[in-house]
């Protein structure tokens, strides 16, 4: 019996219960993935992390309750809160992450800085429409659908149907639309098909909603907000393929996996 160290991380806030949770274990050896997947199933937040030293950085994989997936912006920002706040990185040291999606850069300063692909939608090949969205536009970037909507109004208000949005497929579906507030869009994000009904703040659909809304604002710097129940802000930059997500995080729990 191994124990393995895990901690609940509330993502892309400052305060906690707001944000996105994640589950972050740190694994002394490599465990298979029959194993991860039923820990993150146990756990049944909408992410858990699996980090574990390796030469020159970490291998970090993220799994939710179902499935494995190629990326994931809040159980990552939760991973490098993790190992700056246990001391097993110095604070002024930045993480390579070596993952599916492959290295994938985190640094501190005021906030956590992660280093992730610009995934820009294109147009889809069909309508995509969801009852009670007036859509604006439809595309994908091969990971997700991507929908802009009418009004900020109908993002929040949105009332998903959610066997409607696991029959579209792929791995899940963004709603978004111009933001009449202090941030520039505003989101919400839906994957009933990979055993999340609604994300609360995803930071890899931000490498999609940057380049669409930088290209459209006419700005690389850009806030969105993702309106779930819990909420949370997500600071984007844009540069060349790649984007920068800026955010906070906090450690709700630590413990010890006795298996």
């Amino acid at each position: 019996m191994v124990d393995t160290p895990i901690y609940v991380v509330d993502a892309f806030t400052d305060k906690p219960f707001a944000g996105n949770p994640a589950a972050v274990c740190i694994l002394t050896e490599e465990r298979d993935a029959g194993w991860m997947q039923s820990v993150a199933a146990e756990m049944k937040h909408a992410e858990t992390a699996f980090v574990r030293a390796i030469e020159n950085g970490y291998s970090l994989r993220w799994f939710t309750p179902t499935v494995e997936v190629d990326l994931c912006g809040h159980a990552t920002l939760a991973s490098a809160h993790t190992l700056w706040e246990t001391h097993r990185v110095l604070r002024d040291s930045k993480i390579n992450f070596n993952t599916r999606s492959g290295v994938l850069v985190a640094t501190l300063a005021d906030q956590i800085c992660l280093d992730f692909p610009a995934i820009p939608p294109v147009a889809a090949d069909r309508e995509i429409m969801l009852t009670g969205l007036q859509t604006v536009w439809s595309g994908t970037n091969g990971m997700d659908w991507f929908l802009e909507v009418g009004s900020e109004q109908e993002v929040v208000q949105f009332d998903p149907i959610f066997s409607e949005i696991e029959s579209l497929g792929l791995r899940g579906t963004i709603i978004t639309a111009p933001s009449q507030g202090d941030v520039d869009f505003v989101s919400r994000f839906f994957a009933p098909q990979s055993g999340v009904p609604e994300d609360p703040v995803t930071g890899s659909a931000h490498c999609c909603l940057a380049p669409y809304w930088a290209s459209k604002f006419g700005k690389d710097k850009l806030v969105g907000y993702q309106a779930s129940p819990r909420g949370g802000t997500v600071g984007v930059q844009l540069s060349g393929n790649r984007v920068f997500l800026y955010g906070s995080a906090i450690t709700l729990l630590e413990g010890v996996l006795k298996c």
